[in-house]
C-alpha cells in the first residue's frame, strides 16, 4: 500500500483506485450479519475456489482463474465483480462495490456463494484469507481523519467466519514499541498477514513518518513492533519467511522493492524485481512470489519472482491483478 508519511502520493493512489471457536473469546466482538445467497452470476458455474492447480486473480475487476499449467493462456472469468480477491481452503474475500459510492467485504464459498457480507468504509486496497479459511482481513483507504494533511488514512479489518466475531479496526489494539507501551492518535494498519494458529498475524503500522512490521495477538488485543521500513507482509507457507515491499532509503517517494525477511534470523534478501512494487506479495508456493505491476497506461499484469533473489522475474498473467494461490 502506498505509505502514508507521504500523504501527497497517497492521495494519488486513492485517486487511481477509483479506477481500477476460541480465538475470538479474548476480544469484543461485533457479529457479522451472514448474507443471503443470490444465485451465481452468468458464468460463474464454471468458477471455483476449491483447492487445486489454479490461480485466482482479478480480470477487468472481475473474478477470475488461469491453471498453473499454462498462466498466461486461457482464463475462466466470472460474472463476480471484486477489487481486491484471496482465497484459501476453499474460503474466498471479494472486496466489491455495494452501491455506486461504498464497497463491502464478501466472504465466499468454493461455489462463489456468499456467505457473510460487512459493508466497508473507503476504497478496497488488501484482502487475505488465512491459511485454514478461517480468518479474513481486508484494508481500505478511508478519508476525514482530522490528523492527516490530506484527509486520507486507512482502516484494517479482521473477521472470524467461524464464529463471526469481527474487528472493524486494528486501531483498537493495545500497541508495544521498543519494549513500553506506545499510543498515538496517527496509527494506522495495512496489510495483514496470518499465521497458521488463526490468531496471531503480522501486518504494517504506521505512525511518526515511519512503518513498521508488527506482529499481532487477536486474542489479547495487541500488536508489538518489530521492525522498521516493512509493508505489506506475506507470510511463506511453511511459517519461516515474510516476503514485504521495503521502501527505498526509506523513503516511499523513492519506490519500493520486493524482500523477504527471515523470521529467525531478521535477515532481510532482496529479490532480483528491480521496478516499484506496490502491492502485497502472494506466495505461489514456498519459492516463489506472485505480484502486480502497473503499465504505463494503468494496466496490470500479474509478475512472478524467485523468493531468494536468484532470478529475474517473468510475467505469469497479463491483463490481471491480486494474485492468489488456490491452495
Amino acid at each position: 500500500m502506498t505509505a502514508l508519511s507521504n500523504r501527497a502520493k497517497l492521495g494519488v493512489v486513492v485517486a487511481s483506485a477509483v479506477l481500477l471457536g476460541s480465538v475470538a473469546a479474548g476480544y469484543v466482538a461485533v457479529a457479522a450479519e451472514p448474507a443471503p445467497a443470490p444465485p451465481p452470476a452468468p458464468g460463474d458455474q464454471a468458477v471455483t475456489l476449491a483447492p487445486g492447480p489454479r490461480l485466482l486473480a482479478i480480470t477487468d475487476r472481475h473474478l477470475s482463474t488461469v491453471t498453473t499449467a499454462d498462466p498466461a493462456g486461457s482464463r475462466t472469468v466470472s460474472g463476480l465483480e471484486c477489487l481486491r480477491v484471496y482465497a484459501a481452503a476453499g474460503t474466498g474475500v471479494c472486496l466489491k462495490p455495494e452501491t455506486a459510492w461504498s464497497y463491502q467485504m464478501v466472504v465466499l464459498d468454493a461455489a462463489l456463494r456468499q456467505t457473510r457480507a460487512v459493508s466497508v468504509p473507503g476504497l478496497p486496497n488488501r484482502a487475505r484469507v488465512s491459511a485454514s479459511g478461517r480468518m479474513v482481513s481486508w484494508t481500505t483507504f478511508v478519508g476525514g481523519d482530522s490528523y492527516t494533511s490530506s484527509g486520507f488514512s486507512t482502516r484494517t479489518g479482521i473477521l472470524d467466519t467461524r464464529t463471526g466475531a469481527t474487528v472493524a479496526s486494528l486501531e483498537e489494539f493495545a500497541i508495544t514499541r521498543d519494549g513500553r507501551g506506545y499510543r498515538n492518535a496517527d496509527v494506522n494498519y495495512w496489510g495483514v498477514t496470518f499465521t497458521a494458529d488463526d490468531n496471531r498475524f503480522y501486518a504494517t503500522m504506521a505512525t511518526g513518518g515511519k512503518r513498521y512490521l508488527v506482529r499481532g495477538d487477536l486474542a489479547a488485543r495487541t500488536v508489538e513492533a518489530l521492525k522498521e521500513n516493512v509493508e505489506c507482509p506475506s507470510l511463506s507457507p511453511d511459517g519461516t519467511r515474510l516476503a514485504f515491499k521495503e521502501a527505498i532509503d526509506a523513503n516511499p517517494a523513492k519506490g519500493w522493492r520486493l524482500a523477504v525477511l527471515d523470521l529467525a534470523t531478521m535477515r532481510v534478501t532482496a529479490t532480483a524485481e528491480t521496478r516499484s512494487v506496490d502491492d502485497q506479495a502472494a506466495w505461489l508456493d514456498g519459492g516463489k512470489l506472485a505480484y502486480t505491476l502497473r503499465r504505463d497506461d494503468g494496466q496490470p499484469d500479474v509478475w512472478s519472482v524467485p523468493a531468494n533473489g536468484s532470478a529475474a522475474p517473468t510475467l505469469v498473467i497479463p491483463g490481471a491483478e491480486s494474485p492468489s494461490p488456490l491452495t
